[in-house]
C-alpha cells in the first residue's frame, strides 16, 4: 500500500540517521496518514481513503 495522502500526494521524506560516529545509514519519514470516511462530492457516497492530518486540520476533507 502506498503511504501518499490521496488529497495533497503528500508522501514520505529521505534522509539519513546520522549517529556520533557519522556512519550515515537510510532512513524515510511517514507521512501521518489517518484512513477516514468521506464523501467523494456526488452524493452522499461515502468512500474509506487515506489522507494526512494536515489536510483534516485545513478541512480539505469533509467527514
Amino acid at each position: 500500500m502506498s503511504r501518499k495522502c490521496e488529497v495533497c500526494g503528500k508522501g514520505p521524506g529521505f534522509g539519513h540517521n546520522v549517529p556520533w560516529s557519522k556512519k550515515k545509514t537510510n532512513r524515510r519519514w511517514n507521512p501521518n496518514l489517518q484512513s477516514v470516511r468521506a464523501s467523494t462530492g456526488s452524493g452522499d457516497n461515502l468512500k474509506r481513503v487515506k489522507v494526512c492530518t494536515s489536510c483534516l486540520k485545513a478541512g480539505k476533507v469533509s467527514r
